[in-house]
């Protein structure tokens, strides 16, 4: 089998010629093996990220987890987007984004450092109640009817990538996950706006439901090798209550309609996820989930999960990345193993990371895990 033909079989849930092996690689790795400042790949594009991750993945040599899939929705735009550098320096820019809807503007303000992934600075987000009505216009399901999309992108990435790997597009759910980027003061601020508006809240859920639900209409025109939804800390961030009410009827509205479609759906959801797996398990179509993260990061354990859920959906994980940070390949191999044995007996796992690889990651730990899911988890 190729990387792709493996990471298919696993993801349905099936048994490949061996254990898959995909490292979670999707920031820092690839920006830092470009040599280059990480404002080159995330501000200037140049290159983009998706061009480095590939590059990262002929010099590593693992089965391909491709995420960077996307495709561009055409209708009328309402909202003008200007952008000013506030500083620039050999150490970091600094970019002020301002967002000019019908009903007044919006601005937040990110920074771009040498040497690591960009971070917010000023949020969009300052006084909910009086920028909700701005809000509403980054939906275009509330406005404006969609003419059409544009998947140029999407096919060039494909055609890169060939049979290294899978490529998905990325669906969001709606949630604390995602919200809690948009709000000054981060997830105290929402949890705050939250509880003084939780009328406001369903109504955003409602209307990014629906543009959800569009825009996966358009993503299996292009039929992508997987869907990739979920949202990082879904529940950490929330309670499984929360991510019950606001993101879970929009997953298994995605999950029916992709697997119609025969296009699997995996789940990525870093910190505590164990209340997921089964939520997915009892009441969604969803095919895979990762990464699974075993305590104290997260609430799973491989063979617990593999025993409860694995006749039904395959798993991704969960070796702990602070681990690969300070481990030893002896040590790295040892963790692999059990991994292996814990949840690839019958195939339906791929062995990967509890999230994603950290950028000072021994380059000798990647290989180490790599080559002992090509070695170890041979069927």
């Amino acid at each position: 089998m190729n990387s792709k033909e493996r990471m298919l079989t696993a993801i349905w849930n099936k048994k490949p010629d061996m254990i898959p092996v995909a490292p979670d690689m999707s920031n820092m790795i690839p920006a830092k093996l470009t040599k280059k400042p990480f404002y080159d790949i995330y501000f200037y594009q140049n290159p983009p990220l998706w061009e480095a991750y590939l590059e990262a993945l002929s010099y590593f040599k693992f089965d391909g987890w491709f995420i960077y899939g996307t495709i561009e929705l055409k209708y009328k735009n309402m909202i003008k987007e200007k952008k000013k550098i506030l500083i620039k320096n050999k150490d970091k820019i600094e970019v002020k984004y301002i967002y000019y809807t019908p009903k007044g503007f919006l601005n937040t303000t990110v920074v771009y450092p040498k040497d690591n992934p960009p971070w917010v600075k000023e949020h969009l987000i300052k006084n909910f109640k009086e920028d909700f009505e701005k809000i509403k216009y980054f939906s275009p399901s509330y406005y404006t009817t969609y003419t059409g999309f544009d998947d140029k992108e999407f096919k060039k990435m494909r055609n890169k990538l060939g049979d290294k790997g899978v490529i998905g597009i990325g669906v969001p759910t709606p949630g604390f996950h995602i919200w809690q980027g948009c709000f000054e003061g981060g997830l105290l601020g929402l949890t705050y706006a939250y509880y003084d508006y939780p009328e406001l809240f369903d109504q955003w859920a409602e209307i990014q439901h629906r543009d959800i639900i569009n825009f996966t209409e358009y993503v299996l025109k292009t039929n992508p090798d997987f869907i990739l939804t979920g949202g990082s800390g879904a529940i950490t961030l929330a309670s499984p209550s929360l991510f019950k009410k606001y993101s879970l009827p929009t997953i298994k509205m995605i999950s029916e309609m992709a697997n119609k479609e025969g296009i699997p759906v995996m789940i990525h959801c870093c910190g505590k996820e164990k209340d997921l797996v089964e939520m997915c398990y009892n009441e969604t179509l969803v095919n895979c989930i990762n990464p699974l993260e075993e305590p104290p990061m997260g609430d799973c354990y491989l063979k617990e999960i593999k025993e409860k859920y694995g006749n039904k959906i395959s798993l991704m994980g969960n070796i702990n990345t602070t681990f690969m940070l300070t481990a030893t390949p002896e040590q790295v191999e040892k963790v692999c193993k059990k991994a292996i044995d814990d949840a690839g007996e019958n195939g339906g796992f791929i062995l990967s990371t509890g999230d994603q690889l950290g950028r000072d990651t021994p380059e000798e730990n990647i290989f180490k895990m790599i080559n002992t899911a090509r070695n170890y988890g041979r069927y």
